[in-house]
C-alpha cells in the first residue's frame, strides 16, 4: 500500500478495509480518497503486562497501535496476574482481563469502563470419573487457582445458569495453575476449569474429559470471556470515537454512554 493511499484511510478502519482493500486490487479498482485524520487526543497509552495467551491481542496490537499515532506505548507490570487494581488506581490507560472479575468491580462501583469484546474461548472445563455435565458437579470439589478469580467465577456463572448454588452446592479447591494436571490427575479435585495452555497439558497427558469447551458449546461460546476496559477518567479525557461522525459507546455501570 502506498504512503498516498495510507494518508487517505481512516485508521480506525484500516482492519475492516484490507479484505476490501485486497478484493478492489485484484479487480483493478481504485480507493476513494478521504481527508486524513488528525493524530489521536494522546499518544501515550498504558497497558498491563502480565501472562497468558488469552492475551496476546494486547501485544499484538502493539504495531497497529503505533500506525494509529500513539508513539508512547507502555506496558506495565503490575507484579502479578491481576490486572483489576491498576484499573482503579489509573496505572493502566487501557487493557483486556476476562469478563467476571471486571463486572464485579463495575457491579461494587470501582471507576471502571467497559469498553469491547476481545474474544471468545478462553476456558474449558474438565471433569474426572463419573463427571460428565455440569450438573454432575454438584456436591463435588472444582479447583481454581483463588475464589473470585476468573476461573471460580466462569465456572460459578455455569453453575447457576443450570440451577445450582456455587455457594452451597460447590467444593471449591484452590491451588496454583502450575499445578493444574497434578490436582486433577491424583483425585484432589473432581473438576477443573483451564485457560491455555492448561488445556492443552491435560489433553497431551490426557487427564479428564472435557465438560465444556467455550470455543463450541452454546451459550458459552457466544460470550465474550475477554473484554477491554479502561479507568473512568482516562475515558471521560479521551472518550471513544474522538471526533469521529459516528460516536461509539460503553458500559459506565448500569449505564450504557454514547458520547
Amino acid at each position: 500500500m502506498t504512503s498516498q493511499h495510507r494518508a487517505g484511510m481512516s485508521r480506525r478502519e484500516f482492519l475492516g478495509g484490507v479484505t476490501l482493500a485486497g478484493t478492489a486490487g485484484f479487480l483493478g479498482l481504485q480507493p476513494r480518497s478521504a481527508a486524513a485524520e488528525p493524530p489521536p487526543e494522546t499518544t501515550r497509552l498504558r497497558m498491563t503486562r502480565i501472562p497468558g495467551l488469552c492475551i496476546a491481542p494486547q501485544y499484538v496490537a502493539q504495531e497497529l497501535l503505533l500506525a494509529e499515532g500513539f508513539t508512547d506505548l507502555q506496558y506495565v507490570d503490575i507484579g502479578g496476574v491481576d490486572p483489576y487494581p491498576a484499573f482503579v488506581s489509573g496505572q493502566v490507560d487501557i487493557s483486556m482481563a476476562f469478563v467476571p472479575p471486571f463486572l464485579m468491580q463495575v457491579d461494587a462501583g470501582l471507576p471502571i469502563v467497559l469498553l469491547a469484546g476481545v474474544h471468545v474461548g478462553c476456558f474449558e472445563l474438565f471433569g474426572t470419573g463419573p463427571v460428565r455435565a455440569i450438573r454432575d458437579l454438584k456436591h463435588r470439589s472444582v479447583a481454581v487457582p483463588a475464589l473470585t478469580s476468573a476461573h471460580h467465577t466462569f465456572v460459578a456463572s455455569m453453575v447457576v445458569y443450570v440451577g445450582m448454588d456455587p455457594h452451597q452446592d460447590i467444593r471449591w479447591v484452590t491451588h496454583p495453575i502450575a499445578e493444574s494436571a497434578a490436582v486433577l490427575a491424583t483425585g484432589k479435585a473432581d473438576a477443573l476449569v483451564g485457560l491455555p495452555p492448561v488445556p492443552q497439558e491435560l489433553r497431551a497427558k490426557k487427564i479428564g474429559h472435557v465438560i465444556v469447551d467455550s470455543n463450541i458449546d452454546r451459550p458459552w461460546s457466544q460470550y465474550f470471556c475477554c473484554i477491554l476496559a479502561s479507568n473512568r477518567e482516562f475515558v471521560h479525557k479521551h472518550p471513544p470515537g474522538g471526533d469521529q461522525t459516528r460516536p461509539a459507546c460503553y458500559l459506565e455501570g448500569d449505564r450504557h454512554l454514547c458520547p
